[in-house]
């Protein structure tokens, strides 16, 4: 990328071509996508100083609000209509986030002086080879949340990320484990290797020792050729063993042997291979049960939970609820084109009251559903299968109060997590210094 390419999202690009071949001939070089969605996938594989923000008429700036958390390392500019410059939302959106803001119609000259000098400002600060964690929490890793079991999540997620001993997760079917995994992997030296995902529950027990650490021609009837088996082609990698607690007895010894010696045998061969693999493990549940029993071996347990990671249920970070909704909507609206703006008010509250059984799948799975179904502009509870019968929304009251103790909660365990180092915490939360100061006053929040 150049020092002149330009992150530009605009509902409505076919609006703004003249102001974009301006910018082209001014020496700009404009990337031009329309939601919050395509410019996220965007940033996650190319680095901008600079980016301008063209919203439509009617654009929700609550929306965009969560979106330039994200992206805080970027010097944003923005060219808004006259009403929307008397919209409360938009005037904190343009205090909190931007370098500066011009007002439709956009003078060419006049904001190609901005665009340079916001290029100027972002040239002072330090700048990274590559999009990584310094632009947002978890930005690089796929995880989607700003609340603070996400934001300890991902710091237990950068300090495992740092040695290869083996890790087992925890966490309920849906909460993103295999995520987690993931986000283990692109954030250790492994990122460039393979990452190898075995779903244990899924491969017959009499298969398993054969895809695990694969066999030799004719070690057994049918055997016609040599197969590698996936720890062997996680080399150098990570080998992902999800619902780990299904392993077949036999295959559970042969793993212990591998974790205490690193190298395996393949089936019907006495050659030793040694291999550098990071073993990765989740559950979806307790296996103690399984330890009293004598179906999961004590020893094989404690090699694989030489670190272990929890993963919170959705309930458990309410706060990220309409951020993730967002997300799978953008998701949506990217691949299939959709005439929807978003969601409904009651829609918001339903989800947010919404106890989530399975977790982060489902509201991904119910968000698709009713992009797909919905009759109106705007996605309702009964587009996502929570109207009357669900989970009601709390009063408007009790969720506010709600709102306010988790942001109050959000800033608390930053601090913490700081060490109450407020330029620290900012970055953790997405905002500004100045920003978290006014909300540490409006709070009472004390640095100290």
């Amino acid at each position: 990328m150049t020092d002149r390419s330009l992150v530009c999202i605009a509902d409505d690009a076919s609006a703004h071509q003249p102001l974009f071949e301006e910018l082209r001939r001014a020496g700009w070089q404009p990337y031009v996508v329309p939601t919050f969605g395509a410019a996220g996938r965007l940033l996650m594989t190319h680095r901008f100083r600079v980016g301008l923000l063209l919203p439509c008429e009617g654009a929700q700036p609550a929306s965009w609000d969560l979106f330039l958390r994200h992206h805080a390392g970027i010097e944003w500019t923005g060219v808004f209509s006259p009403l929307a410059l008397q919209t409360p939302g938009w005037r904190s959106l343009i205090l909190d986030h931007l370098f500066d803001h011009h007002t439709l119609p956009a003078d060419p000259q006049r904001l190609l002086l901005t665009l340079g000098h916001a290029r100027g400002r972002a040239a002072l600060r330090p700048q990274p080879g590559h999009p990584g964690p310094a632009d947002a929490p978890g930005a690089d890793t796929g995880i989607v949340g700003m609340s603070p079991p996400i934001l300890a999540l991902l710091q237990q997620i950068k300090r495992m990320a740092l040695t290869s001993a083996p890790v087992l997760i925890s966490g309920e079917s849906g909460s993103g484990k295999e995520l987690a995994a993931l986000a283990l992997q692109r954030a250790s030296a492994r990122a460039q290797q393979p990452f190898i995902t075995v779903h244990c529950g899924a491969i017959p027990a009499a298969l398993m020792p054969s895809e695990l650490f694969g066999h030799v021609r004719g070690a057994f009837p049918g055997a016609e050729r040599d197969k590698t088996g996936m720890l062997e082609a996680a080399h150098h990698g990570t080998l992902f063993l999800d619902e780990v607690g299904s392993l077949p007895t036999e295959v559970q010894v042969s793993l212990l042997r591998f974790l205490q010696n690193r190298v395996i045998v393949r089936q019907g061969s006495t050659r030793a291979v040694p291999l550098d693999v990071r073993v990765i493990a989740a559950t979806p549940v307790d296996l103690e049960p399984a330890l009293a029993a004598g179906t999961f071996r004590p020893d094989l347990y404690y090699r694989l939970k030489v670190l272990g990671l929890a993963v919170p249920a959705l309930r458990d970070r309410r706060g990220d609820i309409e951020l993730l909704a967002q997300h799978f909507f953008e998701q949506v609206v990217q691949e299939n084109g959709s005439r929807l703006k978003g969601f409904s008010h009651h829609a918001l509250g339903v989800m947010t009251a919404h106890d989530w059984p399975g977790n982060v799948r489902e509201l991904m799975n119910r968000v698709r559903c009713a992009a797909v179904m919905a009759e109106g502009r705007y996605i309702t509870a009964a587009d996502l299968g929570l109207g009357e019968s669900g989970n009601r929304p709390p009063a408007g009251e009790a969720l506010g109060a709600a709102r306010i103790a988790a942001e109050r909660t959000a800033i608390s365990t930053s601090l913490d997590l700081s060490r109450k180092n407020v330029s620290q915490a900012a970055r953790r939360l997405g905002v500004s210094r100045m920003t978290l100061y006014r909300l540490m006053a409006k709070h009472g929040i004390s640095p100290g």
